[in-house]
């Protein structure tokens, strides 16, 4: 599955940070929730308009975002 199918950034949607389509759902907040632990299914039962499916995108748009960073060494 491409990450592209279910997440946008819609700039008319959270000042356009990238959310899941047709929600006000940020990856940003998705992945927040995983880092605190929350299960798959608890989010999936306090947000009942995500699947599964929506979850693993959030999680290979992070990837793909944090493949594609650039990091330049500060010189001292």
């Amino acid at each position: 599955m491409d990450w592209r199918e279910r997440i946008e950034p819609n700039p008319e949607v959270l000042a356009g940070k990238p959310v899941v389509k047709g929600t006000r759902l940020s990856v940003e907040f998705i992945v927040d929730l995983l880092a605190q632990r929350w299960s798959e299914e608890t989010i999936i039962k306090n947000y009942p308009t995500l699947s599964a499916a929506d979850i693993k995108a959030c999680l290979q748009y992070a990837s793909a975002a944090l493949r594609d960073e650039k990091v330049y060494p500060l010189k001292a």
